[in-house]
């Protein structure tokens, strides 16, 4: 009897090692199942590939917003990291729905054959409180933390795409402004020159025209730096510190639809890092579940045989054993969680004031800059170029000094400057706005 006894200990340790074999990938369930993205591409982290992310290379063909952002979401390593993130939950989630191992138990009293006595015992700890259930709901709580989190970071990556994108379309625009200027300066140039020859200026103005026209120069060259500089920092998005391609297709465009502020505000409920901050305080009331299971004593079951060498006989034995919680009751551990699930409340509400204040900032700056826009398009930029072109006009019949030349051509310059630094500024608020509200920031 002893030895089915034997028998039968080892076959449910073999049933339960079956019983805990891990499910295959293709079982589990994409975590992000049911979360909405705001007018972004459907990448989740199921289709991200994680550690073997490499740098992605983008064509030589002329890029457009849509691509970039689409690059940036397939290859950026911080995405995909957080990614990994969220799948790394699916073992959590399996290791809390573990039930606790039996033991088998082989004690010998006495050497001495004729008075020996063997007991061989299975024992099982048997799981109160529900402390099963409360690891169950704490790793899923974790894993919709980390689903939400990689929501808020896809969202911002996307608006770091859109404004670097923008950058790079700025820096273009500038690029053509000191080309345009260098042309300007240099037929300005050609004109002192002919009136030096022909004897009507002093070649003073001509040495000015020149020193004009290298002063521009060195600002052409300044542009392709800065262009060269805004591809970078584009394309290192994706993961290329090397960038590929030479045109950013797109326009700085004006006309933007500037949500009211109020509007956002009421937006900013559904926003990603409010929704993650949330999920954060779900997660620590389960904790809070979790350690208040653990101050419930288990009950650990045993069942054997003993062998009574010195009488011949088999024995049954049976025994139950439970711990007196006299010191320990996971008390302190209690008041962690309860105090750290307080806590997560109040980081809803800081983190909720600080993005109105970062959203109120952004709009303040849109809306800043979409008036100097306006104003420059309306007036300055039109005044500009009708006083250049007057003073050129001008100074060919001897009408004005070059020196009234050289200061119309400089405040059309600037103004020009001044407009697209106006509307880069005003697109980067708006992928600000974007990265916190989504849509939102477009009053959708």
């Amino acid at each position: 009897m002893f030895n089915r006894l034997f028998v039968w200990a080892l076959a449910c340790l073999s049933a339960v090692s079956v019983g805990a074999q891990v499910p295959s990938a293709d079982s589990t369930t994409s975590p992000m199942a049911g979360l909405r993205h705001d007018n972004t591409p459907a990448i989740t982290p199921d289709s991200l590939p994680g550690s073997e992310l490499a740098a992605f290379i983008e064509t030589t063909a002329p890029l457009t917003l849509a691509q970039a952002v689409n690059y940036a979401l397939a290859a950026n390593a911080g995405l995909a990291a957080a990614a990994r993130e969220v799948r790394a939950f699916d073992g959590a989630r399996l290791q809390g729905s573990l039930r606790p191992n039996p033991e088998l138990d082989l004690q010998v009293e006495d050497l001495r054959d004729r008075n020996r006595s063997t007991t061989l015992a299975l024992s099982q700890r048997i799981e109160r409180g529900g402390k099963r259930e409360a690891r169950m709901a704490v790793a899923e709580a974790g894993q919709g933390v980390a689903a939400r989190d990689f929501v808020a970071r896809q969202r911002a990556l996307r608006a770091q795409v859109e404004a670097a994108f923008q950058g790079v379309v700025g820096a273009q625009e500038n690029l053509r402004i000191a080309r345009g200027s260098l042309e300007l300066a240099e037929q300005v140039s050609a004109v002192a020159a002919k009136r030096v020859k022909a004897g009507k200026v002093s070649p003073i103005e001509e040495t000015r025209a020149r020193l004009a026209e290298a002063s521009i120069r060195a600002e052409l060259g300044a542009a392709v730096g800065d262009l060269r500089v805004a591809r970078t920092r584009l394309s290192t998005l994706w993961g290329n510190p090397q960038p590929r391609f030479d045109l950013a297709d797109g326009a700085l465009d004006g006309e933007i639809a500037l949500p009211e502020l109020d509007a956002l505000l009421v937006a900013l409920d559904a926003a990603p890092l409010i929704e993650r901050a949330r999920a954060e305080a779900t997660r620590r009331r389960a904790v809070v579940e979790l350690e208040r299971s653990r101050g419930v004593q288990d009950v650990t079951v045993s069942a054997g045989m003993r062998r009574n060498e010195e009488l011949g006989l088999n024995q049954m034995v049976f025994g139950v054993s439970i711990p007196l919680a006299m010191n320990d009751r996971n008390q302190g551990a209690l008041l962690e969680a309860v105090l750290r699930a307080d806590q997560a409340k109040d980081e809803v509400a800081a983190l909720r004031m600080e993005l109105s204040a970062r959203l109120a900032r952004a709009h303040e700056r849109a809306s800043t800059a979409r008036e100097l826009v306006q104003a420059l398009e309306r007036d300055i930029l039109p005044g500009a170029d009708s006083a250049f072109r007057a003073a050129t006009t001008g100074f060919e019949l001897g009408k004005f000094t070059f020196l009234e030349v050289l200061d119309a051509q400089r405040t059309l310059f600037q103004a020009r400057t001044q407009y697209v630094r106006a509307l880069t500024d005003m697109h980067d608020a708006m992928a600000d706005l974007r990265s916190v509200v989504g849509d939102g920031a477009n009053g959708q």
